[in-house]
């Protein structure tokens, strides 16, 4: 098969012909379709990702979506031919789907809507299993509380306001003005970051109150924002909780805060079947026409997949990227 290979941090990709995996116990072997960037890629690339564990020479992506072409021992839910898509690898040492085969582990897998081509499907599960984690598993939304997302025009932003509408949350996004339509068509009210300020936004959409969740998906200041912006007894949940932050405005309104560590399964072999299940939700909204991810019109394959890379760091990208492998 064709991969690229990551040789050491900075390089350019090494396109080169490897021998095709096996599935093993446990495993299907898929044929890659397409396979989505997101900014891990970008931070593993450059050296800067050591949570990731993806030892170099390696190959990159997470997120996939393509057909399977052989079924490991004691697989029982996949058949030949089956449509699928799923986080699978690109961190931990597992092979990443920047190639035209992996061997990838099942559970971590779903069939993949029909409502969506390999391209859009491709762009989903990283994005969606982060959303879900945050309002599903760790707030346990409600259609009765409102959710404010910030970085709300971003792949995690973008999943989580349709996840929301679905529920019945009357849902606002921050972000630039330049991602108001995009929010807008997801589902939510836009504010604009830049002319706003926390206190405005409170004031002008909750009377002051705060919102009842506020989801960040942006980390720094933003999630310091977020602990103005929630309401009392109400949930900050965050998928870039790292750096140091004050938590006296959120204990001040008896808050609750929470964190998403998407990788985890994929790290430590634990809890790889609820992925697979998230993946089954995010199916049954596309199909459903709950759930489309929002793409960026340039095309690339493996032979300008680098293209894709630097459209993501010089922060150009009107969507997610999306590798076609086939």
């Amino acid at each position: 098969m064709k991969a690229l290979i990551l040789d050491v941090a900075g390089a350019r990709f090494r396109l080169a012909e490897l021998a095709r995996p096996e599935a093993a116990a446990g495993q299907v072997l898929v044929r890659i379709h397409a396979s989505s960037v997101n900014p891990l890629d970008i931070k593993i690339r450059a050296g800067q990702a050591a949570h990731a564990r993806h030892p170099l020479p390696a190959i990159l992506g997470l997120d996939l979506a393509g057909i399977v072409e052989q079924v490991g021992p004691g697989v029982t839910d996949f058949r030949l031919g089956d449509e699928v898509y799923g986080m699978t690898g690109g961190v931990g040492g597992i092979q990443g789907s920047l190639a035209e085969f992996a061997a990838v582990d099942s559970r971590l897998l779903a069939l993949k809507p029909t409502t969506l081509s390999m391209r859009e499907a491709a762009a989903v599960p990283l994005i969606f299993i982060t959303a879900w984690e945050g309002l599903v598993d760790r707030v346990k939304l409600d259609a009765h509380r409102n959710v404010l997302v910030l970085g709300a025009g971003g792949g995690v932003g973008q999943m989580a306001i349709q996840i929301a509408r679905s529920i019945g949350s009357q849902v606002y996004g921050l972000d630039r003005a330049g991602k108001a339509d995009s929010i807008r068509s997801a589902g939510a009210t836009p504010i604009d970051l830049a002319t706003e300020s926390v206190e405005a936004y409170v004031a002008k959409y909750t009377g002051g109150k705060g919102f009842d969740v506020v989801f960040d998906t942006v980390g720094g200041s933003s999630l310091d924002s977020a602990f103005v912006a929630v309401r009392q007894f109400g949930h900050v949940v965050t998928a870039l909780g790292w750096g140091t932050h004050s938590l006296a405005p959120l204990s001040f309104e008896s808050g609750t805060y929470s964190g998403v560590f998407t990788l985890a399964p994929l790290l430590t072999g634990e809890g790889r079947e609820h992925y697979g299940e998230i993946l089954r939700e995010a199916t049954r909204l596309a199909n459903d026409h709950q759930l489309r991810p929002l793409l960026d019109p340039h095309r690339f394959t493996l032979a300008n997949a680098l293209d894709a890379y630097a459209l993501l760091e010089q922060r150009q990208a009107r969507g997610k990227l999306v590798v076609e492998i086939e």
